[in-house]
């Protein structure tokens, strides 16, 4: 069993959960990622998840707690987008955004809970998006997944925070990964000039929030929307 605290960040294999990952491993964490594949990644324990089958995140779960212990860290981040506009959007592709992005999330959380209320301390945290309250046109079906995760956030931390659990949203605006490398030069520019301090940011600056929630520093921090947006969302 590990004598580090424990953290496990689903699609932590790549971009912000990555980012993720190596922040919470120099804070002195072992990090557990967690990816569909379940594929190695250099410096990392490794376990497969699919966040759209309970009995995967169970399994995935007993891993993790008979082989290093009860992770007390949980960032839910792993997600999907299925973008199109609302008319052609079809049923299949909203419900399966609201699968994987916020019935996924719930499935992770309520899992982990179990560990949590053993060692009666812990944290969730949830990764939402600036588009949860500003809408997308494109995005019906990720902003509503990703509006979901704040209703579900603070039902969790009214309903565990007697027992030293919090539960927040990271609120990330637009970010350096490969999702957003797809997009046109235009585009960027356009994205860029609608974002008061005029850039996208970087994987790490999200990461960073996500450090400063995980440590005691915000023991004090539960049921809240963190925006990390560049000024983007304007609290929205």
């Amino acid at each position: 069993m590990s004598q580090k605290p424990i953290a496990f960040v689903t699609g932590g294999n790549r971009g912000i959960g990555l980012a993720i990952a190596n922040t919470l491993l120099q804070d002195g964490f072992q990090v557990v990622i967690g990816s569909r594949s379940g594929a190695s990644v250099p410096g990392f324990d490794c376990v497969a998840i699919d966040v759209t089958s309970t009995q995967s995140v169970d399994d995935a779960f007993t891993l993790i707690e008979t082989s290093w212990g009860i992770p007390e860290v949980l960032v839910c981040n792993a997600g999907i987008t299925k973008d199109a506009l609302v008319l052609r959007m079809s049923d299949e592709d909203f419900e399966a955004v609201i699968d994987s992005n916020l019935t996924g999330a719930f499935r992770v959380a309520k899992r982990g809970t179990k560990g949590l209320l053993k060692i009666k301390k812990g944290r969730l945290i949830f990764i939402g998006s600036v588009v949860a309250l500003l809408g997308s046109a494109g995005q019906v079906n990720y902003s509503a997944s990703k509006s979901g995760l704040i209703g579900m956030a603070r039902s969790f931390a009214r309903e565990l925070g007697s027992r030293g659990i919090t539960a927040n949203v990271i609120a990330p605006g637009f970010v350096e990964t490969d999702m957003t490398a797809e997009l046109g030069d235009k585009r960027r520019q356009e994205i860029a000039e609608s974002i008061p301090l005029g850039r996208f940011s970087d994987a790490t600056e999200i990461a960073e929030v996500v450090s400063f929630i995980a440590s005691e520093k915000a023991a004090y921090i539960t049921g809240a929307v963190i925006p990390v947006d560049g000024g983007l969302g304007m609290g929205h």
